[in-house]
Protein backbone atom coordinates (compact mmCIF):
# COMPACT_ATOMS: atom_id res chain seq x y z
CA UNK A 1 0.00 0.00 0.00
CA UNK A 2 1.35 3.39 -0.97
CA UNK A 3 1.24 5.89 1.89
CA UNK A 4 -0.67 9.14 1.55
CA UNK A 5 1.81 10.65 3.98
CA UNK A 6 5.52 11.41 3.80
CA UNK A 7 7.46 10.79 7.01
CA UNK A 8 10.42 12.59 8.52
CA UNK A 9 12.36 11.17 11.46
CA UNK A 10 13.54 13.63 14.10
CA UNK A 11 14.78 13.73 17.69
CA UNK A 12 14.22 16.01 20.68
CA UNK A 13 16.97 16.06 23.29
CA UNK A 14 15.69 16.42 26.85
CA UNK A 15 18.00 16.55 29.89
CA UNK A 16 17.57 12.83 30.61
CA UNK A 17 16.23 11.42 27.35
CA UNK A 18 16.55 11.65 23.59
CA UNK A 19 13.01 11.42 22.23
CA UNK A 20 12.77 9.90 18.75
CA UNK A 21 9.68 10.73 16.71
CA UNK A 22 8.28 10.68 13.19
CA UNK A 23 6.35 13.56 11.68
CA UNK A 24 4.00 12.60 8.86
CA UNK A 25 2.68 15.15 6.35
CA UNK A 26 -0.22 14.66 3.93
CA UNK A 27 0.76 15.72 0.39
CA UNK A 28 -2.55 17.42 -0.44
CA UNK A 29 -4.48 17.93 2.81
CA UNK A 30 -4.50 21.62 3.82
CA UNK A 31 -7.01 21.69 6.68
CA UNK A 32 -4.34 22.36 9.33
CA UNK A 33 -5.59 19.47 11.47
CA UNK A 34 -3.05 17.58 13.57
CA UNK A 35 -3.07 14.18 15.24
CA UNK A 36 -0.74 12.62 17.83
CA UNK A 37 -0.63 8.81 18.11
CA UNK A 38 0.88 7.06 21.16
CA UNK A 39 1.88 3.39 20.99
CA UNK A 40 1.59 0.63 23.57
CA UNK A 41 4.16 -1.09 25.77
CA UNK A 42 7.09 -2.78 24.10
CA UNK A 43 6.67 -1.81 20.41
CA UNK A 44 7.85 1.34 18.62
CA UNK A 45 5.50 4.00 17.32
CA UNK A 46 6.06 3.44 13.60
CA UNK A 47 5.65 -0.34 13.96
CA UNK A 48 2.34 0.23 15.75
CA UNK A 49 0.83 2.98 13.61
CA UNK A 50 2.55 2.82 10.20
CA UNK A 51 -0.03 0.69 8.39
CA UNK A 52 -2.94 2.55 9.97
CA UNK A 53 -1.55 5.98 9.02
CA UNK A 54 -1.40 4.82 5.40
CA UNK A 55 -5.21 4.55 5.52
CA UNK A 56 -5.98 7.90 7.18
CA UNK A 57 -6.95 10.98 5.21
CA UNK A 58 -8.35 13.65 7.55
CA UNK A 59 -5.19 15.16 9.04
CA UNK A 60 -2.54 17.39 7.53
CA UNK A 61 0.12 16.31 10.03
CA UNK A 62 0.50 13.26 12.28
CA UNK A 63 3.05 12.99 15.09
CA UNK A 64 4.23 9.55 16.24
CA UNK A 65 6.78 9.56 19.08
CA UNK A 66 8.59 6.60 20.60
CA UNK A 67 7.83 6.54 24.32
CA UNK A 68 10.60 5.93 26.85
CA UNK A 69 12.01 2.42 26.87
CA UNK A 70 10.78 1.68 23.36
CA UNK A 71 11.70 2.23 19.74
CA UNK A 72 14.65 4.57 19.30
CA UNK A 73 13.99 6.82 22.30
CA UNK A 74 16.95 6.36 24.65
CA UNK A 75 18.74 7.79 27.65
CA UNK A 76 21.89 9.75 26.72
CA UNK A 77 24.04 7.00 28.25
CA UNK A 78 21.99 4.19 26.68
CA UNK A 79 20.84 2.81 30.04
CA UNK A 80 17.29 1.52 30.54
CA UNK A 81 15.77 3.64 33.31
CA UNK A 82 12.41 3.22 35.03
CA UNK A 83 9.79 5.90 34.38
CA UNK A 84 6.32 6.92 35.50
CA UNK A 85 3.13 7.77 33.67
CA UNK A 86 3.53 11.41 34.65
CA UNK A 87 6.98 11.40 33.04
CA UNK A 88 5.47 10.17 29.76
CA UNK A 89 2.84 12.92 29.95
CA UNK A 90 5.59 15.48 30.54
CA UNK A 91 7.55 14.10 27.54
CA UNK A 92 4.51 14.54 25.30
CA UNK A 93 3.98 18.06 26.58
CA UNK A 94 7.64 18.94 25.93
CA UNK A 95 7.47 17.52 22.41
CA UNK A 96 4.22 19.34 21.60
CA UNK A 97 5.69 22.59 22.95
CA UNK A 98 8.84 22.05 20.89
CA UNK A 99 6.75 21.70 17.72
CA UNK A 100 4.35 24.52 18.72
CA UNK A 101 1.42 22.12 18.54
CA UNK A 102 -0.96 23.92 20.90
CA UNK A 103 -4.08 22.00 19.87
CA UNK A 104 -4.40 18.55 18.32
CA UNK A 105 -6.40 15.33 18.19
CA UNK A 106 -4.92 12.55 20.30
CA UNK A 107 -4.96 8.78 19.98
CA UNK A 108 -3.45 6.12 22.20
CA UNK A 109 -3.16 2.35 22.21
CA UNK A 110 -2.85 0.32 25.44
CA UNK A 111 -0.16 2.10 27.53
CA UNK A 112 -0.41 5.01 25.09
CA UNK A 113 -4.15 5.15 25.72
CA UNK A 114 -3.57 5.65 29.43
CA UNK A 115 -0.99 8.36 28.74
CA UNK A 116 -3.40 10.06 26.31
CA UNK A 117 -6.13 10.10 28.95
CA UNK A 118 -3.80 11.53 31.58
CA UNK A 119 -2.63 14.20 29.14
CA UNK A 120 -6.26 15.16 28.44
CA UNK A 121 -6.98 15.30 32.16
CA UNK A 122 -3.98 17.51 32.87
CA UNK A 123 -3.99 19.67 29.71
CA UNK A 124 -7.57 19.53 28.49
CA UNK A 125 -7.39 22.74 26.46
CA UNK A 126 -4.82 21.23 24.09
CA UNK A 127 -6.73 18.07 23.11
CA UNK A 128 -9.67 17.99 20.68
CA UNK A 129 -10.91 14.62 19.35
CA UNK A 130 -9.68 11.47 21.11
CA UNK A 131 -9.17 7.87 20.00
CA UNK A 132 -8.49 5.08 22.51
CA UNK A 133 -7.58 1.54 21.43
CA UNK A 134 -7.94 -0.83 24.40
CA UNK A 135 -6.42 1.73 26.80
CA UNK A 136 -4.59 0.42 29.86
CA UNK A 137 -6.59 0.45 33.12
CA UNK A 138 -9.91 0.45 31.24
CA UNK A 139 -9.90 -3.31 30.70
CA UNK A 140 -12.27 -4.52 33.44
CA UNK A 141 -15.39 -2.96 35.07
CA UNK A 142 -14.20 -4.05 38.50
CA UNK A 143 -11.30 -2.00 39.83
CA UNK A 144 -10.19 -4.94 41.98
CA UNK A 145 -10.06 -7.18 38.90
CA UNK A 146 -7.99 -4.51 37.16
CA UNK A 147 -5.55 -4.41 40.06
CA UNK A 148 -5.31 -8.22 40.06
CA UNK A 149 -4.61 -8.19 36.34
CA UNK A 150 -1.80 -5.68 36.81
CA UNK A 151 -0.23 -8.01 39.36
CA UNK A 152 0.04 -10.62 36.60
CA UNK A 153 1.76 -8.06 34.39
CA UNK A 154 4.16 -7.30 37.25
CA UNK A 155 5.14 -10.97 37.24
CA UNK A 156 5.66 -10.73 33.48
CA UNK A 157 7.96 -7.74 34.01
CA UNK A 158 10.09 -9.81 36.38
CA UNK A 159 10.51 -12.52 33.73
CA UNK A 160 11.46 -9.92 31.13
CA UNK A 161 14.46 -9.00 33.25
CA UNK A 162 15.81 -12.56 33.18
CA UNK A 163 17.22 -14.86 30.48
CA UNK A 164 13.61 -16.15 30.21
CA UNK A 165 12.43 -12.90 28.61
CA UNK A 166 10.69 -14.69 25.74
CA UNK A 167 8.73 -16.73 28.27
CA UNK A 168 7.71 -13.42 29.84
CA UNK A 169 6.53 -12.14 26.47
CA UNK A 170 4.39 -15.23 25.92
CA UNK A 171 3.00 -14.74 29.43
CA UNK A 172 2.12 -11.16 28.48
CA UNK A 173 0.37 -12.23 25.27
CA UNK A 174 -1.57 -14.96 27.06
CA UNK A 175 -2.71 -12.45 29.69
CA UNK A 176 -3.65 -9.56 27.42
CA UNK A 177 -5.08 -11.64 24.53
CA UNK A 178 -6.29 -14.95 26.00
CA UNK A 179 -8.69 -15.57 23.08
CA UNK A 180 -6.28 -14.69 20.28
CA UNK A 181 -6.25 -16.76 17.12
CA UNK A 182 -3.04 -16.25 15.24
CA UNK A 183 -0.70 -18.09 12.91
CA UNK A 184 2.70 -19.21 14.17
CA UNK A 185 4.44 -16.68 11.92
CA UNK A 186 2.38 -13.76 13.27
CA UNK A 187 2.98 -14.93 16.85
CA UNK A 188 6.72 -15.07 16.28
CA UNK A 189 6.69 -11.59 14.73
CA UNK A 190 4.87 -10.20 17.79
CA UNK A 191 7.35 -11.88 20.14
CA UNK A 192 10.34 -10.64 18.14
CA UNK A 193 9.09 -7.05 18.23
CA UNK A 194 8.49 -7.16 21.98
CA UNK A 195 11.90 -8.76 22.58
CA UNK A 196 13.89 -5.88 21.07
CA UNK A 197 14.17 -4.00 24.39
CA UNK A 198 12.96 -6.37 27.14
CA UNK A 199 14.10 -4.12 29.99
CA UNK A 200 12.33 -1.14 28.46
CA UNK A 201 9.24 -3.30 27.95
CA UNK A 202 9.39 -4.35 31.61
CA UNK A 203 9.67 -0.71 32.69
CA UNK A 204 6.61 0.14 30.58
CA UNK A 205 4.55 -2.62 32.24
CA UNK A 206 5.71 -1.44 35.67
CA UNK A 207 4.76 2.13 34.72
CA UNK A 208 1.12 1.09 34.31
CA UNK A 209 1.16 -1.14 37.40
CA UNK A 210 2.46 1.73 39.53
CA UNK A 211 -0.07 4.18 38.10
CA UNK A 212 -2.87 2.14 39.70
CA UNK A 213 -1.82 3.42 43.13
CA UNK A 214 -2.47 7.09 42.41
CA UNK A 215 -5.00 7.24 39.55
CA UNK A 216 -8.67 7.81 40.30
CA UNK A 217 -10.18 5.96 37.36
CA UNK A 218 -13.65 7.47 37.63
CA UNK A 219 -12.22 10.98 37.67
CA UNK A 220 -9.92 10.13 34.78
CA UNK A 221 -12.79 8.87 32.61
CA UNK A 222 -14.95 11.86 33.55
CA UNK A 223 -12.19 14.25 32.44
CA UNK A 224 -12.18 12.98 28.86
CA UNK A 225 -13.77 14.80 25.92
CA UNK A 226 -15.18 13.28 22.74
CA UNK A 227 -13.77 9.73 22.75
CA UNK A 228 -13.98 6.93 20.20
CA UNK A 229 -12.93 3.70 21.92
CA UNK A 230 -12.01 0.57 19.96
CA UNK A 231 -12.09 -2.94 21.45
CA UNK A 232 -11.05 -6.10 19.63
CA UNK A 233 -13.88 -8.54 18.92
CA UNK A 234 -11.85 -11.40 20.44
CA UNK A 235 -10.98 -9.46 23.58
CA UNK A 236 -12.60 -10.50 26.84
CA UNK A 237 -16.28 -9.68 27.33
CA UNK A 238 -15.76 -7.68 30.57
CA UNK A 239 -13.72 -5.14 28.60
CA UNK A 240 -16.51 -4.77 26.05
CA UNK A 241 -19.07 -4.44 28.81
CA UNK A 242 -17.07 -1.72 30.56
CA UNK A 243 -16.74 0.38 27.42
CA UNK A 244 -20.40 -0.13 26.54
CA UNK A 245 -21.31 1.03 30.05
CA UNK A 246 -19.14 4.14 29.72
CA UNK A 247 -20.67 4.93 26.31
CA UNK A 248 -24.16 4.59 27.77
CA UNK A 249 -23.27 6.88 30.67
CA UNK A 250 -21.31 9.57 28.81
CA UNK A 251 -22.79 11.25 25.71
CA UNK A 252 -19.38 11.92 24.18
CA UNK A 253 -18.00 8.38 24.54
CA UNK A 254 -18.43 6.22 21.42
CA UNK A 255 -17.67 2.48 21.57
CA UNK A 256 -16.62 0.42 18.54
CA UNK A 257 -16.10 -3.35 18.36
CA UNK A 258 -13.47 -4.36 15.78
CA UNK A 259 -14.41 -7.87 14.55
CA UNK A 260 -11.73 -10.52 14.16
CA UNK A 261 -9.14 -8.76 16.32
CA UNK A 262 -7.74 -9.11 19.81
CA UNK A 263 -5.55 -6.63 21.71
CA UNK A 264 -3.36 -6.31 18.60
CA UNK A 265 -6.13 -4.53 16.68
CA UNK A 266 -3.98 -1.69 15.19
CA UNK A 267 -1.71 -4.35 13.67
CA UNK A 268 -4.51 -6.69 12.58
CA UNK A 269 -7.15 -4.36 11.11
CA UNK A 270 -5.48 -0.98 10.46
CA UNK A 271 -7.69 -0.15 7.49
CA UNK A 272 -10.90 -0.81 9.40
CA UNK A 273 -9.82 1.22 12.44
CA UNK A 274 -8.57 4.08 10.23
CA UNK A 275 -11.87 4.25 8.35
CA UNK A 276 -13.78 4.70 11.60
CA UNK A 277 -11.25 7.28 12.83
CA UNK A 278 -11.75 9.35 9.66
CA UNK A 279 -15.54 9.12 10.01
CA UNK A 280 -15.48 9.94 13.71
CA UNK A 281 -13.29 13.01 13.37
CA UNK A 282 -15.56 14.36 10.63
CA UNK A 283 -18.56 13.84 12.93
CA UNK A 284 -16.75 15.58 15.75
CA UNK A 285 -15.75 18.55 13.60
CA UNK A 286 -19.26 18.96 12.29
CA UNK A 287 -20.69 19.02 15.83
CA UNK A 288 -17.92 21.37 17.02
CA UNK A 289 -18.59 23.79 14.15
CA UNK A 290 -22.21 24.15 15.29
CA UNK A 291 -21.30 24.94 18.89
Amino acid sequence: MRSRYTAEKRTLRLPDQVISYHLYRHPTQTNGQRLVLLHGAGVAGVDTWGALINCLDQWQEILVPDLRGMGETVSPDGAEVAFTADTLVADLSALADHLSWWSFDLGGYSLGGMVAMLFKQQRSDRVAKQFLLEPALLDRPSWQETVTLRQRYAQTAELLRTPSSREGIRNFLDTISPNRKTAAQAEELAISRLALRPEGFANALDCVSQAIHHINREALVAAQGDVSSFIGGLSVEPMHQYHRDIAEGLPNWHYFLVPGTDHSLPFQKPRQVAKVMDQEVLRYREVASKN
